[in-house]
């Protein structure tokens, strides 16, 4: 879901003879908070490449990321995401980026310390741990925990999805979300496609994480697909020139208050 910010106003005032303020011109657009931060000039044009399918502005408006908050992104990858959140919740926050060590090992170790070491991601800290039990015990009242199409690789990781969902319940404070985005496998399928066309049940998610005390609160047509047969393999090293173009569902969840 996108929200613009109108930037049009006049001003009324009580004397005929005082000029109205102008408005801006028609054409004249403000930026929202979130596409400010997806402009940023010192943004890695890699990371920009990616914009297009993946509209990370809108990633973050979903979730609802402000400055000072506390957050946590699940596999984070080379930190693709985890930069956006870092960006948005400023150097009063804290985002922890969690990666397990397969990931680290086959791919991501590499730019994932790179990322690191940019000077914009020094309100990140780094966790390595398994997703069964992603965060420290000592990371609590976290704001939203960010789970960005990597729901499905827990399948074939042999992921303890209920225990992985328990923990990330502990660790949101009430009224904390868990945003959870990937490509959407056929209705009725399950985990059939988990690791084959890196796709997974949309209802399966939704049964797991409200299994784990959650409540549903919206969902997004942002990233949705409906000319995508389901029936290719959405990865990115398999994808191709259809990368980001996978019909994915979107879904915020919150931990009751």
């Amino acid at each position: 879901m996108r929200f613009l910010l109108a930037a049009a106003c006049l001003s009324l005032v009580g004397c005929s003879h005082t000029p109205a303020t102008p408005s801006a011109p028609a054409s004249e657009e403000v930026i929202s908070p979130a596409g400010a931060i997806v402009a940023a000039a010192d943004r890695p044009e890699s990371d920009r490449a990616l914009d297009t399918g993946r509209h990370p502005a809108a990633l973050l408006e979903f979730v609802g990321v402000r400055p000072g908050m506390k957050v946590a992104e699940l596999m984070a990858g080379g930190g693709y995401t985890t930069e956006l959140l870092a960006r948005a919740v400023g150097p009063r926050g804290v985002v922890y980026g969690e990666n397990p060590r397969f990931v680290l090992e086959r791919f991501a170790e590499k730019p994932w310390s790179e990322r690191l070491a940019r000077p914009v991601n020094q309100n990140v800290v780094r966790v390595d741990r398994e997703l069964d039990d992603p965060l420290p015990p000592e990371v609590t009242d976290l704001d939203a925990v960010v789970s960005n199409i990597i729901y499905h690789d827990t399948v074939w990781f042999g992921t303890d999805r209920a225990k992985m969902n328990a923990a990330v319940f502990r660790a949101l404070k009430p009224g904390g979300v868990y945003v959870i985005l990937d490509s959407s496998a056929m209705p009725g399928t399950g985990v059939r496609d988990a690791q084959t066309l890196h796709r997974i049940d949309e209802q399966t998610v939704r049964d797991e994480v409200l299994a784990a005390g959650f409540q549903f609160v919206q969902d997004s047509d942002v990233w949705r697909n409906p000319q995508d047969t389901r029936d290719w393999d959405s990865s990115p090293g398999a994808a191709g020139a259809r990368r980001g173009t996978s019909d994915r569902f979107a879904l915020k969840f919150i931990k009751p208050r």
